[in-house]
């Protein structure tokens, strides 16, 4: 690792959450083991991402940060657990004698565990909410913003690591991808029989149009014959429900599965569609055949992957990130039409053959 004297010898990765920003920094992790096969990394993540990491073969030890916990006894005023708890967590960090701490994040948050581990060194990606205050060095969010993870890329080569295929990865739980697959055999799926559609996201303005995902549907069990299979969250419930009762032939997951699970669906389809949201960029993690619906959010349009395209029509209003000028159209999405996409996921399962 450059710009330090010696190698480390105990590294923290701090990224929390958002599942998405997860996988596009999963790469790093096999980039410091190429580069230093004898250093002990650890990941500090919230409950339910640690699917994600804690079977990593490049981390030795997942660490689960409990934010709802520390929410929750804040807002109820209960000081005195909040601060033993808060001590137990920093004593933990200590006890590791971490060397290099990496704050994925550059907020506060995230600078406060890295400055909790003890690490000398310290470095933030980007510097926002005072975070540079808490760390040792600040690396800016650099690369090329056209490749996926191109910010975590720019790390990685900046701290002089081996980045050789430095692409987005996942290690599957086996029990969870047992429970995967029963749930897929209960529902008359196989393996590579079915096409993933990842709908949903936090945002309005990332959602393509239930009329869409209709026509959609229909269009890739005529082309294709694989069946669609709706994931999400439970928070999605409702809205997958509504959808499916309107698409014949769609297959509802949605909120039956964890997050280990749902990577599971993902790695056994033939084909994923979806907006900008976490489950999509799985795909292209697991190199399943991969279409990316991008609209108010910056795209990467270099997938990294042959068998994974990005469709984004570049409207001057686009990205608008959360502050659409819109007044709720959503062009950027609603002009972004089936045909278009099923052309994509042609071209894309072309390359799998």
């Amino acid at each position: 690792m450059t710009r330090s004297a010696a190698a480390p010898r105990r590294i923290l990765i701090v990224r929390t959450s958002a599942i998405g920003d997860v996988v596009f920094a999963s790469p790093l992790a096999a980039a410091l083991r190429r580069s230093h096969p004898d250093a002990y990394i650890a990941w500090v993540v919230e409950p339910g991402i640690d699917a994600l990491i804690e079977h990593d073969p490049a981390i030795d030890e997942c660490i689960v940060w409990p934010k709802a916990e520390w929410l929750d006894l804040w807002r109820r005023r209960r000081w005195r657990e909040l601060w033993c708890n808060i001590r137990a967590f920093r004593a933990r960090l200590r006890r590791l004698r971490f060397d290099v701490a990496l704050d994925l994040h550059g907020l506060a948050k995230s600078a406060l565990i890295a400055r909790m581990s003890g690490a000398a060194r310290r470095v933030g990606l980007g510097g926002r909410e005072g975070s540079r205050w808490l760390v040792t060095e600040v690396v800016p969010r650099g690369g090329d913003a056209a490749r996926i993870g191109s910010e975590y890329l720019y790390l990685a080569q900046y701290l002089g690591l081996i980045c050789d295929d430095f692409l987005p990865r996942l290690t599957l739980d086996a029990q969870a991808e047992k429970r995967a697959l029963a749930l897929l055999a209960a529902r008359g799926l196989e393996p590579g029989r079915y096409a993933v559609f990842a709908a949903f996201t936090t945002r309005p303005q990332k959602h393509w149009f239930d009329d869409s995902w209709t026509a959609l549907s229909a269009v890739v069990q005529a082309r294709t014959g694989l069946r669609p299979v709706l994931l999400g969250g439970r928070a999605d419930r409702d809205a997958a429900g509504r959808l499916a009762a309107d698409t014949p032939g769609l297959v509802d997951l949605a909120g039956e599965t964890g997050l280990g699970e749902a990577a599971a669906v993902v790695r056994h389809a033939a084909l994923l569609i979806g907006v900008d949201t976490g489950l999509t960029h799985m795909g292209i993690a697991f190199s399943v055949p991969t279409v990316a619906l991008f609209g108010s959010t910056r795209p990467y349009t270099i997938t990294g992957r042959a068998n994974a395209r990005v469709v984004w029509l570049g409207m001057d209003c686009s990205p608008c990130g959360r502050r659409p000028t819109c007044g709720g159209a959503w062009t950027c999405m609603r002009d972004i039409t089936p045909h278009r996409v099923i052309e994509e996921a042609s071209a894309v399962l072309d390359v799998a053959r």
